[in-house]
């Protein structure tokens, strides 16, 4: 991973109209990506550690992660089309008989809580980086008016 990703990290959670705006970035830049509702709340728990009554799916996953000692690497926001943002999951095995790494299409919220979960790093592509509309003064008049993100 040259200089065609940046990395970022999930600089809030605030529900909207149609689910959760996630909003993802660092220092330079920061941007929105739409997720159901519960797909907010479930990165949000993640991101709080919130222990949970039962095993959510994402849950479920880990724990079959951790049964067959596969590791989340870090997870990349790709692209963007039909205001669709689309991802990457690179996952690590590795036992006695050698290491497999796996890259697979998942979708961004899955990634975000599957990365969250793991603690493990968000990156995003820079071309996609580079074309994303600039959320950090959104954010910031949100977090002064005292509004509630994760």
């Amino acid at each position: 991973m040259k200089n065609d990703v940046v990395p970022v990290e999930i600089r809030g959670i605030l529900p909207a109209n149609s689910g959760c705006a996630i909003f993802v970035g660092n220092e330079e830049k920061v941007f929105v990506i739409q997720v159901e509702h519960n797909m907010g709340a479930i990165i949000g728990m993640f991101l709080r550690d919130t222990p949970k009554e039962r095993p959510l799916t994402h849950d479920l996953i880990n724990s079959m992660f951790k049964g067959f000692d596969i590791r989340v690497e870090r997870v990349t926001i790709t692209d963007l089309k039909n205001s669709t943002y689309f991802a990457r999951l690179m996952l690590k095995q590795e036992n006695e008989l050698g290491k497999k790494i796996v890259e697979i299409d998942a979708r961004p919220s899955d990634c975000l809580a599957l990365a969250t979960a793991q603690k493990k790093p968000i990156f995003v592509r820079s071309t996609l980086f580079d074309q994303v509309e600039d959320m950090t003064e959104v954010l910031e008049r949100i977090n002064e008016n005292g509004e509630e993100t994760e």
